[in-house]
């Protein structure tokens, strides 16, 4: 790369903290310029975009920064921990086994989705497979799997375990996003007339509007403003979590490299892979204990903001020009929902699972809790966090949903 303006990393990290409150203030403010913006451009995206203009425009060395470094090491692990918290598999059974079903169909429509997508497009494209280089069209596909199973903290995590390239990971962020959005909007259209769909397919009700009560009241009875002493817990729980990560990953690498060669291609010689895993684990015990009240303070707030940190991190690693050499990406991308969407109707039907339960299911997948308590609010404020509850579940599936989805897609490409 061409000689940079800015190396310090210390300004890079205040640029991208100015870049991520410039999207959030203007994406929350009444004006109308702004409100015009947000209503064709995702927050998202540009949390992504803009950061990646620094890359392509050689302002800053998106390889050379260590940003994104400590981003995945330091706050991604901590982001998880954050995240699931809050996880309540008692209360996610509690919604009915339609609601479980209806999630775990999207996830498995993602699972199976890429592979099939990959297959077809291969057809057409033999070039897309029997690649193995970092710009390898699988390797880009298993980021969008975490991302669409989980987030974008599994999202961050496929791409550092499958070693992705930057040129093919810049072009499937943005297939992500747009696919990912324009599913959304359908969901939206179909959210307005869900009394009629719901009454043509004979789909009982019942328990969602008991659902709406018990939701409401929960969350008004546990929030509160947090103090100097919960926000310190906040960060002691995330990295002190995180540093036994770094502890556990430390120790059982080197194991499997001594013992165990041949286990390289499930990732197990990946030092990040076993961070990710043995933090999503113990997030998920610590929800099991009195930990868990920490989200009445904050906690996925908190964790939220470490992964709008990554997200912009991993702009820099981006070159906006590349998306330009890819439209074939984009008909992989809808092929691939396309699988999703088609079996999430199809279950529904079979099963007669009222629309909000398909629709929030496969957004909990798709789009994770920044746009899943969107698409439930559109049925019912009240049903936000109903949202939010399956998007938490999907974090906790979507590193090795996608893992797995990665394992199929070499299969295939290879």
């Amino acid at each position: 790369m061409e000689s940079v303006l800015i190396t310090n990393d210390a300004v890079v990290l205040g640029i991208l903290a100015l870049i991520l409150g410039g999207v959030f203030y203007t994406s929350q403010s009444d004006n109308r310029a702004c409100r015009a913006v947000y209503k064709y451009v995702p927050a998202l995206l540009l949390c992504y975009f803009i950061p990646s203009l620094l890359n392509t425009f050689n302002i800053v060395d998106g390889d050379a920064s260590q940003v994104y470094y400590v981003a995945s090491r330091y706050l991604l692990p901590a982001c998880l921990v954050l995240l699931l918290l809050n996880l309540d598999l008692k209360a996610i059974l509690g919604l009915g086994p339609k609601a479980v079903v209806m999630f775990l169909t999207g996830t498995a429509g993602i699972i199976i989705g890429g592979p099939i997508a990959l297959m077809i497009m291969a057809q057409f494209v033999p070039e897309m497979i029997g690649v193995d280089s970092p710009e390898a069209v699988w390797r880009g596909m298993t980021t969008v799997a975490g991302s669409w199973i989980g987030g974008g903290a599994n999202q961050a995590a496929m791409k550092e375990i499958y070693k992705v390239g930057g040129d093919v990971f810049s072009a499937m962020v943005t297939v992500d996003i747009i696919v990912a959005n324009l599913w959304m909007a359908v969901l939206l259209l179909m959210a307005g007339n869900a009394k009629k769909i719901d009454a043509a397919t004979g789909a009982d009700t019942s328990a969602i509007e008991s659902l709406k009560d018990k939701m409401a009241d929960y969350h008004a009875q546990n929030a509160r403003i947090p103090t100097t002493k919960d926000l310190m817990m906040l960060v002691a729980v995330g990295f002190g979590v995180t540093a036994l990560g770094h502890i556990f990953s430390d120790t059982v690498t080197p194991f499997f490299v001594e013992n165990y060669p041949d286990t390289e291609r499930f990732s197990f010689h990946s030092k990040f892979f076993w961070l990710i895993i043995s933090s999503t684990a113990m997030g998920v015990i610590l929800s099991f204990t009195r930990a868990r009240k920490l989200e009445s303070v904050g906690a996925s707030k908190v964790g939220t903001v470490y992964l709008y940190i990554l997200i912009a991190s991993i702009g820099l690693h981006m070159d906006v020009t590349k998306i330009a050499e890819a439209p074939l990406l984009f008909v992989l991308g809808g092929i691939w929902m396309l699988v999703h969407a088609t079996l999430m109707l199809t279950m529904a039907k079979l099963i007669k699972a009222p629309l909000f339960y398909m629709a929030v299911g496969s957004q909990a997948n798709v789009g994770g809790a920044a746009s899943a308590p969107v698409v439930a609010s559109a049925f019912n404020p009240a049903l936000a966090p109903v949202g939010v509850l399956l998007a938490i579940f999907g974090y906790l599936v979507g590193t090795v949903g996608a893992w797995f989805c990665g394992q199929i897609l070499m299969s295939i490409a290879m």
